[in-house]
């Protein structure tokens, strides 16, 4: 065993040049929280793990370690090692860990290794992983930082994906950060969420980008809330103000939640209907009996054209009132409390040819 134990603690070449992983963890474990690039294939289920844990407490190590060598025995033990062995084949640089890099990764590392593959594990395991990023979260957006703001449908998220600075928080979250920004894909645990913004930072720092720019955002993203550090950071660093006609912001809407959304599902007209009467509905309280009912009327209306093979341009009536009515004066509230900071305004080339004089 000890001439075939290799162990890394090197977290940030794992996390941040995307090594694959095998997450070692009970499914419950790794639903909990996990990183993106890793695979849950446990030792033991759920179930196994909670009679080990039982045992442990009742009468100790050594019993439990017992237990759990006869729970994982003969035909499920081969089932389990061969499906490790073929994810190695599949990622052959690839590591393993399980929450504190402790007996679980360890027995596993002895399995592989009497079957004549070696491989390496992560010292501290799960743990540690996290840990780092945590820290990551805490010490990695005190460089100089961006946020970019603009009213609704300016093509923000367009505009910062062409950036090497800019880190997507609505990717990382699943979420748009409107009422109409839920994905038809779920979204992430806070903690995956945590995760996949601390290894983009990280990444970008590795790569010598110091900088980081980010949408203007709530302090939660749909159901998953921005790490406080990174929502403090945001407060306080410049803003950029992105400045675009109502017309394309308009049709700019239009393309996202309505003709994107409607790919997204096949081009069933009647599961679009669904998610935007949904997420209309989410402003019932908002925008009043009144002028929900006109707007979801509306939406009615255009659903119909589409039915009738008239195009998306239907809903721009509910889109130019939706915007006029709602989302244009809560910007403008919250832009006064912004505007001692902008920095500079302008359309995306304006923006764009600003922002790189700054890097030089």
């Amino acid at each position: 065993m000890h001439k075939t134990v290799k162990l890394t603690a090197d977290y940030d070449q794992l996390l941040a040049d995307d090594v694959p992983l095998l997450d070692l963890r009970a499914p419950i474990e790794f639903s909990e929280g996990a990183f993106p690039l890793a695979t849950n294939l446990p030792l033991m289920t759920d179930d196994e793990r909670a009679q080990v844990g039982t045992c442990y407490k009742q009468q100790g190590q050594a019993a439990a370690i017992s237990l759990g060598h006869s729970l994982v025995n003969g035909e499920l033990r081969e089932q389990r090692l061969q499906a490790w062995l073929n994810w190695l084949t599949l990622h052959p640089n690839g590591m393993i860990y399980c929450f504190r890099g402790g007996l679980r990764s360890q027995t596993v590392q002895q399995w592989l290794a009497e079957a004549g593959r070696p491989v390496t594990r992560v010292e501290g395991g799960y743990k540690a992983l996290r840990q780092r990023l945590l820290q990551e979260i805490e010490t990695g957006f005190e460089q100089p930082g961006y946020v970019l703001s603009g009213f609704t449908g300016s093509g923000k998220t367009d505009w910062l994906a062409r950036s090497p600075l800019s880190l997507d928080l609505e990717g990382y979250a699943h979420h748009r950060g409107s009422s109409f920004g839920h994905w038809a894909e779920p979204q992430p645990t806070p903690i995956d969420f945590e995760n996949r913004l601390a290894i983009a930072r990280l990444q970008q720092r590795r790569a010598g980008i110091e900088s980081w720019l980010v949408e203007d955002e709530s302090a939660m993203i749909g159901r998953c809330p921005l790490p406080k550090r990174v929502y403090e950071r945001m407060q306080q660093v410049p803003v950029l103000l992105l400045e675009v006609p109502f017309e394309q912001r308009v049709r700019q809407i239009q393309q996202d939640y309505v003709e994107t959304m409607l790919v997204r599902f096949n081009g069933d007209v009647s599961r679009l209907s669904e998610y935007l009467q949904d997420s209309l509905k989410r402003l019932y309280k908002r925008l009043g009996d009144r002028d929900w009912r006109q707007l979801s009327q509306q939406m009615t209306g255009a659903i119909n054209q589409q039915l009738l093979g008239h195009g998306c341009d239907g809903h721009q009536e509910w889109i130019t009132d939706l915007l006029g009515r709602y989302y244009d004066p809560i910007y403008l509230r919250h832009q006064d409390s912004k505007e001692h900071r902008i920095v500079m305004r302008g359309n995306e080339e304006e923006l764009a040819h600003w922002l790189a004089k700054q890097q030089v």
